[in-house]
């Protein structure tokens, strides 16, 4: 089996990305991020908005299109309001930046077994799958660039046009992804460590400038564009995004200090391979394990001195990270047996001890906390805990063993039991919310009775997403709303107070409707957010004849 693994290293990541993404995927709510980029996908399709993109209805600049283009792609072909498959776009994503992680690794080190490694630990990192939902536009940049960093690392090697021609296109999709995000996080890092381990010659710069220019060039099309087209709204988006960086969300200097930690599973292997220390003694392949240490540190660094921080940026680091954790990962698997020193097993068999452990006590904890859960879907359930205890109960066999390659194979196929296992047991992914009621009718309803829709304040992109269509909202103007030109139409407020206070009273009669929750967390917790809650109302053009505040 581990023949197998090894013969096919991309068809193996493709396995894992789908074993662990698909399954729990439908389970996850839609987040904020991912519904901006779904409502301008949809919007693509709907009113033609490809190039200005709109999210209901209005400019929306702030991120490039491309992934948007390639979800909106995806949402044509198999329905827009599938969220399962507007999701996969991002899921191949995982393994593309996984695959590429393999790539880079084979040409830099030339054993296919470490790079295996070193690509498994990129797709199992904690936030390099979390991205996904939380911030899909990131997982698109940073797998194109680690993509473009390998053709241009070719390129370095040895010239061959097409490799440049390809790293020069990859980049242009980084920034057409995300803007120069990627450029800043992870491709100059990967210069600056590899000036430092291999020299800075005439070819290395002639190379990287050029392959950077043309892929600025190009990824530079869109926002030219928009830049000309729509100058004035463009403008103030951009002003808004710039003014972000040193004033919004600000953290000191040090606040990604814990960045191994992102690597969920892989965290304490992760710091043992930064100890510069121990592992130069220990690694083979000394230049290639000094480059993706210093990858990884000056990624940390540079992204240390923007004041705007927030944990999902680390994402990037995780990539050189999954490579330097590799060196070790690799040195244990060929090592097991040979190493004497009691303190240096600690972290070895602290890491698939705990894994290992995890995996066998796991159905046993899930069953005594969340009885109910398993026994409506004890199926899918019994599957997964057999698989649970029989990945666990060899992985300890073979740590017991000291057999290095089939322990780390276990711990990756525990690794996806678990996580799968976990998903749909983890109550922020469970609706507990007994006010909930979606919005997701209103549009038919509304069409049917011939009333338009408005909203009077701003409603949340998630809520915009579960309607299915644009809402405009009620312009203000010298504290005056401009209501619209129809004696009979309906209002979304998320303020109710807008309402009551009276503003229209001479005009309308007022009636509240519903009351829209599209909120997974307990009513009364602090998990039930009120941004995800919108009173509709009815107004109607004459004499006020009630008011219903929808207390």
């Amino acid at each position: 089996m581990i023949k197998t693994i090894e013969k096919y290293p991309v068809l193996t990541l493709l396995v894992v990305v789908l074993l662990v993404m698909l399954p729990g995927l439908g389970h996850l709510k839609v987040t904020i991020m991912e519904a901006r980029n779904f409502i301008t996908a949809r919007e693509m399709l709907s009113d033609g908005n490809w190039i200005l993109t709109t999210m209901n209805g209005v400019p929306r600049y702030e991120k490039p299109p491309l992934p948007t283009w390639i979800t909106a792609m995806f949402g044509g072909m198999f329905g827009i309001q599938n969220v399962y498959v507007l999701r996969l776009p991002a899921v191949l994503m995982v393994w593309m930046t996984g695959s590429f992680t393999y790539l880079f690794s084979k040409t830099l080190t030339g054993n296919k077994r470490n790079s295996l490694i070193n690509g498994l630990i990129a797709v199992t990192s904690f936030y390099v799958i979390g991205i996904v939902v939380e911030a899909p536009w990131d997982i698109y940049t940073h797998g194109f660039m680690i993509a473009a960093i390998y053709y241009l690392y070719k390129a370095l090697k040895s010239f061959n046009i097409w490799n440049l021609v390809a790293a020069s296109l990859l980049i242009a999709c980084s920034v057409l992804s995300k803007g120069p995000i990627s450029l800043y996080a992870l491709l100059l890092p990967f210069l600056i460590a590899y000036a430092i381990v291999n020299g800075i010659k005439n070819k290395f710069l002639v190379k990287s400038i050029l392959v950077l220019l043309v892929g600025l060039a190009i990824g530079s099309v869109w926002f030219i564009y928009v830049r000309i087209a729509d100058s004035e709204t463009f403008m103030k988006i951009a002003t808004v995004e710039t003014a972000n960086w040193s004033s919004y969300n600000v953290k000191p200097f040090y606040y990604y200090w814990s960045f191994f930690i992102q690597s969920g599973i892989w965290a304490l292997p992760a710091l043992v391979g930064l100890l510069y220390p121990y592992m130069i003694k220990r690694v083979k392949l000394k230049k290639d394990y000094q480059l993706s240490l210093l990858w990884t540190i000056f990624a940390v660094v540079l992204l240390s001195l923007v004041p705007e921080k927030k944990s999902r940026y680390l994402m990037p680091v995780l990539i050189p990270l999954a490579i330097n954790t590799g060196h070790y990962i690799f040195y244990i698997v060929n090592n097991l047996g040979k190493i004497k020193s009691s303190v240096e097993k600690i972290p070895i068999y602290f890491h698939f001890g705990i894994l290992a452990f995890s995996a066998i006590l796991f159905p046993l904890i899930a069953f005594i906390f969340f009885e109910e859960k398993m026994l409506a879907n004890s199926t899918a359930f019994l599957i997964y805990c057999l698989g649970l205890l029989i990945s666990g109960s060899f992985m300890c066999f073979f740590l017991c063993f000291k057999v290095g390659t089939s322990t780390l194979y276990s711990s990756i196929i525990s690794f996806i039991f678990l996580f799968v296992t976990a998903i749909p047991l983890n109550p922020g992914f469970t609706n507990q919310n007994t006010h909930y009621k979606s919005i997701s009718n209103l549009k038919s309803e509304a069409a049917k009775e011939n009333i338009p829709v408005y909203s009077l304040d701003l409603i949340s992109p998630e809520m915009l997403w579960d309607y299915g269509g644009i809402i405009p909202q009620i312009p203000e103007l010298n504290q005056r709303y401009q209501m619209p030109n129809v004696e009979r139409f309906g209002v979304l407020v998320t303020d109710t107070t807008l309402i009551t206070a009276g503003a229209f009273n001479k005009e309308y009669t007022i009636q509240h409707k519903e009351t829209y929750d599209i909120n997974f967390g307990k009513y009364g917790t602090r998990k039930h957010k009120p941004r995800y809650v919108s009173n509709y109302y009815i107004f109607q053009r004459g004499l006020v004849k009630n008011i219903d505040n929808g207390n």
